[in-house]
């Protein structure tokens, strides 16, 4: 072959259906031009090749890039996220790492609403959590989870309302692909209802240290169960409320649509009444004939909702007043969040519950309180006058505790809560966790599949909610005790 002349250009040219040797009848000039054309549309239909591999997920794309870097960081690593369900022998998949070696410290910070987490703990922290205390809890739970050499095990104990059951073992398992082989065996009762369980009046005196540890959504003053992020973090197909991850950028764009000071200037709040006594009364401040207490309050019908495709419940579409009402149901309520995330300020009608992360919301700082008196219309009526004659404050208020959800309970942080709390609880047991009889195996592509979900949201909420690779950083470094 003559002195510059090109591979590719030679294959180019055969590639017309020539004899190559007509190739090498051409001038040099000619040769060298026909190569420079080549290489261009080469290089170009390379460099889509790769952008659309990019976007598609492309496998070849994928193990090419790869090849290229051989040192690849658990990062990079990928769960499949398309279940086949047409297998009627449903197993876990075996291949699936339950261990990444190499992990980096995390530079990052928990919130300090995680310095909770050894509150909730303390009342076994001298003694320790016995087999038979995590037996007693049986009482009150739905679910027992065991965690063992990185798999889970459940056993259902009893039902619970919706799927509040289903989406909180779905959001442990996402943990566990988050975290493969960190989150360390152990064997808890979890339970799904509204009320608390444990109550500290059922412990004292000599029984004060053999109260069952149980975990649940919310604890008060008087009881002793241990939270845990709620089943909405992940979906509630119920009502159409997507995972918190697309619905806290939802809520992002819909405090675009309004500017602070052209939102309607009243308080704003929307759910269902019936749940407690608190919001019948609360009902009684809305707009009549005889008092306008500057306060608008709706009904929620969820059947009828449903009937209409949710159309009229869309939480991002509730970004329209200057002020927004939280009020507990039955006890704490999962609406918290959404109606913080708003930019309005929150007029915080004092509860008497708490979740895992509104221990650390300060008043006046990311909501107004609110008392719950004879004068609670009153009180909501002087909240909103002072807003409408103080609204650079009102609105630093309401931005203050949008900026607090959107920061400090991204999806990050509530794995990063869920792992240490499990971790500093593994720490109590005195006994070695085992797979009990009855329960079985639970992994995403079990639960995506099983039969009770043929209901379309529940599998598409997994999905969505699904953790796609996992981690190369340990969790958000803990703040130190209270």
């Amino acid at each position: 072959m003559e002195k510059g002349t090109s591979v590719h250009s030679v294959f180019w040219f055969w590639s017309q259906g020539a004899p190559l040797s007509g190739y090498f009848s051409i001038s040099p000039g000619k040769r060298w031009a026909s190569t420079t054309i080549f290489v261009f549309f080469f290089v170009i239909s390379f460099v889509y090749w790769i952008d659309k591999s990019a976007l598609t997920g492309n496998y070849f794309f994928r193990t090419f890039v790869n090849t290229l870097s051989p040192k690849k960081s658990s990062a990079q690593v990928e769960f499949p996220f398309k279940f086949n369900c047409s297998n009627t022998n449903l197993t876990c998949p075996t291949n699936h790492p339950v261990r990444i070696e190499k992990a980096e410290s995390s530079p990052v910070a928990c919130p300090e609403y995680m310095r909770w987490i050894h509150e909730d703990l303390r009342p076994w922290k001298s003694a320790g959590i016995t087999r038979d205390m995590v037996e007693r809890g049986r009482d009150y739970a739905t679910f027992r989870l065991v965690i063992v050499k990185g798999k889970a095990y459940v056993e259902q104990i009893r039902g619970t309302f919706q799927t509040r059951d289903i989406f909180s073992i779905w959001g442990i398992l996402q943990l566990l692909r988050l975290y493969p082989g960190k989150v360390p065996d152990l064997e808890l009762m979890f339970v799904c209802g509204d009320e608390t369980v444990v109550k500290k009046r059922d412990h004292q005196g000599l029984k004060a240290t053999s109260a069952p540890p149980v975990f649940n959504y919310c604890e008060d003053d008087e009881t002793l169960d241990i939270v845990f992020p709620d089943w909405s973090f992940w979906g509630w197909p119920e009502v159409d409320i997507k995972p918190w991850g697309t619905t806290l950028e939802a809520l992002k764009e819909g405090n675009k649509k309004i500017k602070w000071k052209d939102r309607k200037p009243y308080a704003f709040w929307k759910g269902n009444p019936y749940v407690s006594q608190k919001r019948v009364e609360l009902m009684k401040c809305n707009r009549s004939n005889k008092n306008d207490w500057n306060v608008r309050l709706y009904i929620q019908d969820w059947g009828k909702e449903s009937k209409h495709g949710f159309k009229n419940s869309k939480l991002e579409d509730q970004c329209t007043h200057r002020y927004k009402i939280y009020i507990e149901g039955k006890t704490w309520s999962v609406s918290e969040k959404y109606i913080l995330a708003c930019n309005s300020m929150t007029l915080l009608l004092i509860p008497q519950y708490h979740d895992f992360f509104t221990r650390s919301l300060v008043p006046m700082q990311h909501y107004w309180p609110i008392k719950i008196t004879n004068d609670t219309c009153r009180d909501l009526k002087l909240a909103v006058e002072w807003g409408n004659n103080h609204t650079d404050k009102a609105q630093e208020i309401g931005e203050a505790g949008s900026k607090f959800i959107q920061e400090k309970l991204k999806m990050d942080f509530v794995y990063d809560y869920m792992f240490h709390l499990l971790s500093e609880y593994s720490k109590l047991l005195k006994f070695e966790p085992t797979i009990p009889v009855g329960a079985h195996e639970v992994c995403s592509e079990t639960m995506a599949c099983q039969e009770g979900n043929k209901f379309w949201r529940i599998k598409n909420f997994m999905v969505e909610s699904m953790v796609k690779s996992p981690r190369n950083t340990l969790p958000c470094t803990m703040p130190p005790t209270l």
